[in-house]
């Protein structure tokens, strides 16, 4: 075993690569011949794998085979789904498949031309150890031991060996050479590993183990290191003070970066730039050759996940927005992809020349070609191999058929003087509602009805033994019969019990008590208890001679009137007369849950949502209320339905609502709307200049409330629809060749008003010539739009040109006198009484609009109104 203890690491000797013979190159070109040739499946597998990744699917338990070229699903396993719930850590190779369950700490190796697993052990669960798999070297790290053991790809059986560092290492990933880097923050060191040959050069499956082939003091001892492994090399950035290494090849390189302690690095970067994420303030900072770049991510909230250079651009995932950022080094948003629920997991991979993002939680994924345009793949597509069969069509069920009654239940006969009680229990109804209920015995025949389900026989002989049928009748005929017991008429009867009472409980449940009766000698086995409703009677229970019983919750109806009489039974099986009816009760017990419960932003109000829901059924007791709770504070409201306020901007309030009667409060259910949030305003830019105006667009979020938006200009306000900013808002009536500072502001019910940095836009100059024809003294010039001498500044002579602003209603005056332009037809056709201001000798001055022949058609109308 390697000694990697840090009195025994020393700065190994560096080695460089040999250079590829032509041996190498004609092994090449036989092993791409044995694929093609089909010679080895598991080159096969390999062949199809370009492009190729396994992605999970955190809701299934299965993982799916993406091609990146076609952005489509090929083959999908679920050989994992006892990991169904479970995040996964998915390393692979174009050969082999190992998954580590998070949850769990399970490691699998699964074959990717059978889709089996082949092999599986156990580490510890959760996050840290992990595992890392480049061509046909596997590794596990586990960084709290600081153990870093090779495995058989296939077989997970160790090759030769661990390595052991100090406990608390960080990293464990492949750079495009194959080097396993790993970094010791308490050395403040950083070494690459070269994976031992999968197979010894003799055969079999032993062999010696991995090698530290490099080691390189990157950061002071005990300082936080993150790392990501490059194309040739790794980069160690200290997040303790924001220091960046490089090691590309045998060229080490440092690099500060202001403001990126506690920056984070993605596992692994392609291309020469390196991106540096720091979470908090969403920054990232760009490494490309010897420059920094710096911009910020859109958004809010530290949920970022590191940036990841693809092809020129940098792409960021926001857990909570379930959003995928792509942008340049300078800052600009080239693209924002929606690639998930907001608040999962997503999981970013440059791996064969595709960009593949992978929302666990979600059915889809996202392949990102070079030329950054974006697939959505059906992770869940059944035309594969691995995907779901098509449902079979249960057979339609047979509809139930209506049908003659069951036979009643609990047939008992107790005697008395000269006559029995029978009583019995319902009878299924079968889908036919039940009409009545026939007697037969003692060669008589008794009709009851369906709702009163007990029978006093009398003219019957003492000491005789009597057997009774029960049968019910509905729609479709009579049911079966059923038999009492046999039962004797004595005149050996005890008393009828007294003092019958009744009390409801809140739990459901009626308690009937009575006065024990008279046995006249023999002793009392048993009481029957009658519950008694409008237009029938039925026994409800028996008791094995105690003078109360407790109905259960459910045997009656809530919110319907019951008495109740008692029977007595003596040990001859000898009734008395039924007792007195006790006093009505009406049972009853705590609401059901609230129905329909929804919540919903209020759009005008901050902090503020409302809540509203269905009656439920009283279960017997009137609703006096409803119990509302949201932010650990209770209120009853008696409405069904309650504004909720005092909450935090773009706050998810849950809220609970049961409803309260006599017996308690009902089982809660619960319901959740988010609050407004800040508005925010993006994208601004101006475009579109004219003479006379522009058009102002921009991007808004109202944060779930009802938003309001400004558009500044050189300083002015202008209220506008917040909508018109995707099509465009036109300024109009400005003035020509000058520059116009644009912001926009959004606000809502927050209160917080978010403006947008300034763009600035020019409008098109537009030049006039004088054309005047025998205007020897040329053409007055004047402060204003008026033919007055005290006004007048100066001549323009004929051939002049001035850049003109707008124009201005004005006077005639005597501009028509040059007779001789008329004649020609000149300006014949042109307004005496609108004038153009132009720039005369520095200043705004005015001209008549007949002598200036402005460019671009000549018309006054491409100028603004002044």
């Amino acid at each position: 075993m390697a000694d990697l203890s840090p009195g025994a690491i020393t700065r190994r000797a560096r080695t460089k690569g040999g250079i590829v013979t032509i041996v190498t190159v004609l092994a090449m070109l036989a092993a791409m011949g044995l694929t093609w040739f089909g010679l080895s499946a598991n080159d096969q597998v390999s062949a199809g794998y370009d492009s190729s990744s396994w992605l999970w699917s955190l809701t299934r338990g299965e993982l799916a085979r993406v091609n990146g070229l076609t952005g489509k699903v090929d083959t999908r396993t679920q050989a994992l789904v006892v990991s169904q719930g479970h995040y996964v850590q998915v390393s692979q190779s174009d050969r082999y498949l190992i998954v580590r369950d998070q949850n769990t700490g399970r490691i699998s190796a699964l074959d990717p031309a059978t889709l089996q697993i082949t092999a599986s052990q156990e580490s510890q669960a959760g996050l840290g150890v992990q595992v890392a798999l480049h061509n046909q070297a596997a590794f596990v790290i586990d960084p709290v031991q600081g153990v870093v053991r090779q495995l058989d790809p296939a077989t997970l059986q160790p090759i030769g060996e661990p390595l052991r560092y100090p406990p608390g290492i960080t990293g464990g990933h492949f750079d495009g050479t194959g080097r396993l880097w790993v970094a010791v923050p308490s050395q403040g060191t950083v070494s690459a590993i070269t994976p031992a040959p999968l197979s010894p050069p003799s055969g079999g499956t032993g062999g010696s183990g991995p090698s530290l082939t490099r080691t390189e003091p990157v950061a002071e001892a005990f300082h936080d290191l993150a790392l990501s492994a490059l194309d040739d090399g790794v980069a160690v950035l200290d997040q303790t003070n924001g220091s960046l290494t490089l090691l590309r090849g045998d060229d080490l390189k440092k690099v500060e970066i202001t403001g990126a302690a506690g920056g984070e690095l993605p596992d692994r970067t392609t291309g020469k730039d390196l991106a540096v994420t720091v979470v908090d303030g969403r920054k990232v900072y760009v490494i490309s050759g010897d420059q920094v770049h710096e911009f910020t991510v859109p958004g809010a909230g530290g949920t970022l996940r590191p940036a990841v250079a693809w092809a020129g651009l940098f792409y960021v995932a926001d857990d909570a927005s379930g959003k995928v950022y792509a942008i340049d080094r300078e800052g600009k948003l080239v693209n924002t992809i929606e690639a998930g629920k907001p608040g999962g997991r997503l999981d970013l991979e440059v791996r064969e020349n595709q960009l593949f993002i992978n929302a666990p939680g979600s059915s889809t994924a996202r392949v990102v070609n070079d030329k950054h345009q974006v697939r959505v793949v059906d992770k869940f597509n059944d035309d594969v191999l691995g995907g779901d069969p098509p449902p079979v069509a249960p057979p339609p069920d047979p509809k139930p058929q209506p049908g003659k009654p069951g036979a009643p239940r609990n047939v008992t006969a107790a005697a008395g003087d000269s006559q029995v009680r029978l009583s019995w229990g319902r009878a299924a109804e079968n889908l036919s509602r039940i009409t009545k209920y026939v007697v037969e015995g003692d060669g008589r025949t008794w009709t009851v009805g369906a709702r009163n389900r007990s029978l006093v026989i009398d003219k019957l002989t003492n000491g005789k033994t009597y057997t009774f049928t029960v049968y019910a009748v509905n729609g479709k005929g009579s049911g079966p019969t059923r038999k009492s017991n046999p039962v004797m008429p004595t005149g050996d009867v005890p008393d009828p019990p007294t003092n019958v009472k009744a009390v409801e409980k809140p739990d459901g449940t009626v308690e009937v008590t009575w006065t024990a009766a008279n046995g006249q000698g023999r002793k009392i086995t048993r009481y029957e208890v009658t519950a008694v409703t409008a237009g029938s009677g039925a026994l409800i229970g028996t008791t094995n001679g105690t003078a109360k019983l407790v109905i259960k919750d459910g045997e009656l109806e809530y919110g319907t009137q019951y008495a109740f009489t008692v029977v007595a039974v003596n040990d001859k099986g000898a009734g008395s007369e039924v007792s007195q009816p006790s006093g009505s009760v009406v049972p009853f017990t705590k609401p059901e849950q609230v129905r329909s419960l929804s919540a919903a932003t209020v759009g005008t109000d901050k902090g503020t949502i409302r809540v509203a829901w269905q009656t439920p059924a009283d279960n017997g007791r009137q609703i006096t209320g409803y119990k509302v709770t949201a932010g650990g504070k209770t209120q009853t409201v008696t409405a069904t339905n309650a504004t909720l306020d005092g909450f935090g901007d773009g706050e998810i309030v849950s809220v609970d609502v049961a409803a309260v009667n006599e017996a308690g409060t009902g089982p809660k259910d619960t319901t959740s709307a988010k609050t407004i949030a800040d508005a925010a305003v993006s994208n601004v830019s101006a475009a579109g200049a004219t003479y006379k105006g522009f058009t102002v667009k921009f991007a808004y979020d109202d944060g779930g409330g009802t938003a309001t938006c400004t558009v500044t200009i050189n300083g002015a306000a202008r209220a506008v629809g917040c909508n018109t900013g995707a099509g465009g808002y036109a300024v109009n009536e400005v003035a020509t060749d000058s520059a116009f500072t644009i912001t926009v502001s959004v606000r809502n019910a927050t209160g917080a008003t978010a403006t947008s940095g300034a763009v600035t836009v020019r409008t098109k100059r537009l030049n006039g010539t004088i054309r005047c024809v025998g205007c020897s003294n040329g053409i007055g010039i004047y402060s204003n739009s008026r033919q007055q001498a005290n006004e007048a500044v100066g001549d323009a002579q004929s051939g002049d040109t001035f850049k003109a602003f707008c124009w201005k209603q004005g006077t005639a005056g005597n501009q028509s006198g040059d007779a001789e332009l008329f004649a020609a037809g000149e300006n014949s056709n042109k307004r005496s009484d609108k004038w153009i201001q132009i720039t005369y000798r520095g200043n705004q001055r005015y001209v008549p609009f007949i002598w200036l022949n402005l460019d671009d058609g000549d018309d006054y109308n491409d100028v603004p109104q002044c």
